[in-house]
């Protein structure tokens, strides 16, 4: 896994915004992925600038394994903010107490079948919550096995690259759950963070909207619909209210 070049990331952040709703709904989840906690959702304009964010769900260990492998899959550069500064590992621990992370909504009885197709779906026994904390248990082993006694986070940038596309190939096997399987949640789910709805924790301030000009969820378009190829000139909206 390289380090990506501005176009191609550029190309990569675009082409993964068309598939991601702005609410973000999560492949076969049919729901909004944030949990519904019963209370009016933060403005992230005035709280992005408050104390960290502190996990509800990772440990210390498992909170910098997806630091470190989000900001592999979304590094910053001058094209627009990384993962990292989109707040994209806030919006995965979010997602780990939601009926998605959960499980909640999906058939999760036998028989299992790990060498189902892909078109099937997710076949394994685990939610997401636990294949992410078996995952990530098993990821760090493996590294401290095989690179020196340092977990992933710990490891440089082409090394970090080398594991997560391996992960992605499957080229690296793990007893009880399937490496693509974890990898594919993971690229997901830091996608999802990167172009949700601030409400949901990612997308900070809605940078990422507004570095490739969505206009967020404004409810009033009309003077623009027949004005194409002009560039909209104000800034994204969250459903929470304004942004940047």
């Amino acid at each position: 896994m390289n380090e990506p070049s501005r176009p191609a990331r550029r190309s990569f952040l675009r082409q993964s915004f068309v598939l991601v709703p702005a609410t973000v709904t999560l492949a076969g989840a049919g729901t909004v992925v944030a949990q519904n906690t019963g209370t009016s959702p933060p403005n992230t304009a005035t709280t992005a600038t408050a104390a960290p964010y502190t996990p509800t769900y990772f440990n210390a260990d498992e909170w910098a394994f997806v630091r470190a492998a989000v900001a592999r899959l979304i590094p910053s550069d001058d094209t627009g903010p990384g993962a990292i500064e989109a707040g994209v590992p806030e919006f995965i621990d979010r997602q780990m107490e939601s009926a998605w992370g959960h499980g909640a909504l999906w058939y999760t009885q036998g028989p299992f079948a790990a060498d189902a197709s892909p078109l099937f779906g997710y076949q394994g026994r685990m939610p997401p919550r636990e294949l992410y904390r078996a995952a990530i248990a098993a990821i760090d082993a493996y590294c401290r096995k095989e690179r020196g006694g340092k977990r992933f986070a710990e490891l440089d940038a082409a090394a970090q690259d080398e594991l997560l596309t391996a992960l992605s190939k499957g080229s690296v096997r793990f007893e009880g759950f399937g490496a693509q399987d974890f990898f594919g949640f993971l690229l997901q789910n830091t996608k999802e963070g990167y172009f949700s709805d601030p409400i949901h924790g990612g997308n900070k301030n809605a940078a990422a909207w507004a570095m490739i000009g969505f206009p967020g969820a404004r409810a009033d378009f009309l003077d623009w619909v027949q004005r194409p190829g002009v560039r909209y000139p104000l800034p994204p909206v969250s459903i929470a209210g304004p942004q940047g």
